[in-house]
């Protein structure tokens, strides 16, 4: 008896210590599916969440900071304890509307962790881990409560502690712009370089503290990659960081609104993911679906409206040539309600009647899909840098542009015309209008729209990257597929991976684009460098193809595009959208038809993808699949450095020959000498077959791959 009441003492003790003591809930470890990524999870002595990550035992996170500062009420900071902690592993795979790939794969682990406030009435949030193969993301949910409802986010508390002082490529962060020049250099180097990297821009607000922008990209000393960006960005401000050099931290900084609040916020709801993406290999990086996994499948029943598609437009004329303008008159002071008929005509108007018919000819014979017509609608004598709100209306066209025969003339051409909505980033104005502007391209056939946010944005105070203007550009998706309309928009927020849930939102600018070879020049290193910050967030609109790069050619623009033409037909299968604007004037194309033949081929959608070789801000060299075709495309292109790229052909079927149809730099070429130097050749090729071809500085290669032929058999050299 009492031996029994000993045990059953003992027994009471145990659990009431196990209830007391409970260390799994207080120390959580997770391993990504392969085993090399592992997260762990701790409260520190103030109840401050904190988290770390390893790579094959290399620490790419130290201990880290986690939660929130929230205005008028208790910080989501400290004072937490661990409630419940849920693991499970997910592998499933879907079939994006279009993509690099037909099919992707979402592997990961996950752990769901509850932190309860006890102090403030068991006020609880939850921290949701997802550990891929190829990095981590997390994210804040705050579920509905009596004591938790609506309440205002002054700052994001979120902490990236690194390992070391990492190579990093970067941009000055800012509210508005993401038009920087990419600057490299040690983390320790950003506050020597930050006056240098923030250059003249449009409508600008460089973040006063010293901070970057995401995607950020880094190497580490020892070889390792990682990538710090965001996914799922929806009813929240897009996420800078804030740079602590001395101690290589960065923390989140969100942008604010016209009162310089970060965000209002409603229960049941979260914040988007914060990802980290880390390999040894810098290809894992590109090939990475980590962000593209992390949004919302589409709730579009309907999705056989959206084509990825070519195009043309009456766009860089206005950037070289110096004869065409936007503008229809001289006048610097218009009204949308007045009599356009009555402005003094300049006689530069690029979108007439006339001459958008030629592009539509040119499209026509070249199997180009649409036609861009820039500059067709009222308002452009004006329509910068006066912070002015009814700029455009959207629907009433020039008196030198007849909206319905350029359609009529176009549709019996088999192109399309896509309508351009630039909204001088009055987003009030084109909200109030929106409607009546889709109602109008469905009127006349439109089914795609290239829209734009040059200047401040109306409401005024309010930024490009703030929450009211993340929730305005998801608007205008939504309301445009209810038209069955697709978006390509410039000057928006840099994407999240969106594109999943928003298919229809086909591609953005959101970086410094071609534009800018005409505006200063870019350098040959940028495209390198962009594929690994830019486009890991989702596809760009790059409008490459640029063959005249010398543009003394046209007068006295003294700029030059500095790649060769090779590197610009390399950007269609590197530079990754399922939009490619075959940007250059079409009689420069006519006098190269034979490289522009690569332009007409290439696929827009794709099967598969291949990362072959890769080095951020040094060279990337991919090859896809067209999605239900048997032809294959490569694409190589490096930075001021030549070359040999090696191309490995084993992505090909096995047993067979194949066609290779080679565009390459001469060997006297180069970005700044001899620039349009390229030569053609057409070999026989296998799975087996491993090429080193040679990249000029500058440069870069292209190749399409079809199945061979009898004929080819008979004609062509094979290459092994």
């Amino acid at each position: 008896m009492i031996v029994n009441k000993i045990i059953s003492k003992l027994s009471v003790t145990l659990i009431l210590a196990l209830i007391n003591f409970t260390p799994q809930l207080h120390a959580q470890e997770l391993k990504s599916p392969n085993g090399e990524l592992i997260l762990n999870l701790e409260l520190d002595s103030k109840g401050t969440p904190k988290y770390a990550l390893s790579y094959k035992g290399k620490a790419v996170i130290e201990s880290s900071d986690l939660g929130l500062q929230i205005k008028d009420q208790p910080s989501m900071i400290e004072g937490f304890e661990i409630e419940e902690a849920e693991k499970n592993e997910v592998d499933k795979s879907w079939n994006p509307v279009w993509g690099k790939q037909k099919t992707v794969r979402n592997h990961y682990r996950e752990l769901k962790i509850k932190l309860v406030q006890p102090e403030h009435n068991n006020r609880y949030i939850y921290l949701r881990f997802r550990l891929f193969n190829d990095g981590l993301a997390f994210r804040y949910e705050f579920p509905k409560q009596n004591t938790l409802n609506y309440f205002v986010i002054e700052e994001e508390k979120t902490e990236f502690s690194l390992a070391g002082d990492h190579k990093i490529f970067w941009i000055p962060g800012d509210y508005d712009t993401h038009e920087y020049p990419y600057t490299t250099s040690k983390i320790s180097e950003i506050p020597e370089k930050m006056d240098g990297a923030t250059v003249n821009i449009n409508a600008q607000t460089p973040i006063e503290n010293l901070a970057i922008q995401t995607p950020s990209m880094m190497k580490t000393d020892d070889g390792l990659y990682i990538n710090i960006h965001e996914a799922a960005l929806t009813n929240y401000a897009a996420m800078d960081l804030n740079v602590d050099p001395d101690n290589f931290v960065f923390s989140a900084h969100l942008a604010p609104d016209a009162v310089g609040n970060k965000g209002y916020m409603q229960t049941n709801t979260t914040t988007p993911w914060r990802t980290i993406i880390v390999s040894d290999d810098a290809t894992d990086v590109l090939a990475s679906n980590m962000i593209i996994n992390l949004n919302e499948p589409t709730e579009y029943e309907d999705t056989s409206w959206i084509t990825p598609m070519k195009y043309i437009g009456v766009w860089w004329e206005y950037f070289v040539e110096g004869k065409s303008t936007w503008a229809y008159g001289t006048e610097t002071n218009v009204k949308l309600d007045q009599d356009f008929n009555k402005l003094t005509p300049s006689g530069r108007h690029g979108a007439t009647t006339a001459h958008v018919k030629e592009y539509v000819d040119f499209a026509a014979k070249h199997g180009i899909d649409a036609v861009l017509v820039e500059g067709w609608n009222i308002g452009w004598e004006d329509w910068i840098g006066n912070w002015k709100e009814n700029v455009f209306d959207f629907t009433t066209p020039y008196p030198d542009f007849d909206v319905e025969e350029v359609n009529d003339y176009a549709h019996s051409k088999g192109v399309k015309i896509m309508m351009h909505h630039e909204t001088s980033a009055s987003a009030t104005n084109y909200e109030r209008r929106l409607d009546r502007a889709f109602e109008f391209m469905n009127e006349y056939g439109y089914n795609s729209v290239k829209t734009g946010y040059v200047g401040q944005i109306i409401p005024r105070g309010e930024h490009h990257k703030g929450q009211w203007m993340v929730n305005h550009f998801i608007h205008v998706a939504k309301r445009a597929a209810d038209y069955e309309i697709m978006i390509n928009s410039h000057e928006a927020v840099r994407p999240t991976g969106l594109h999943r849930t928003y298919p229809n939102w086909l591609a953005q600018e959101s970086a410094r684009g071609t534009e800018f070879e005409a505006m200063g020049g870019l350098a040959p290193e940028h495209a390198s460098i962009l594929a690994f910050t830019r486009l890991i967030g989702g596809p760009m609109d790059y409008t490459p193809g640029i063959f005249q790069t010398d543009l003394s050619y046209y007068g006295d623009n003294q700029q030059r595009v500095n790649t060769t033409l090779a590197k610009q037909l390399s950007y269609y299968v590197t530079m990754y959208s399922p939009l490619q604007m075959a940007a250059d004037l079409p009689e420069n194309y006519e006098r190269f038809p034979d490289a522009f033949q690569f332009i007409k081929d290439v696929a827009v959608d794709w099967d598969n993808s291949w990362y072959l070789e890769a080095e951020p801000g040094d060279y990337v060299t991919i090859a896809r699949k067209a999605k239900n075709k048997n032809e294959w495309f490569v694409g190589s292109m490096t930075d001021e450095n030549e070359r040999e790229a090696t191309i490995d052909f084993s992505f090909l079927p096995e047993g067979e020959k194949f066609v290779a149809t080679i565009y390459a730099d001469a060997k006297d070429a180069s970005w700044d000498q001899n620039p349009q130097n390229y030569t053609i050749e057409k070999v026989l090729i296998s799975s087996q077959t491993i090429l080193d071809k040679f990249i000029a500085r500058g440069g870069g290669l292209a190749i399409s791959i079809k199945e061979a032929t009898e004929n080819d058999l008979n004609q062509l050299d094979s290459v092994e």
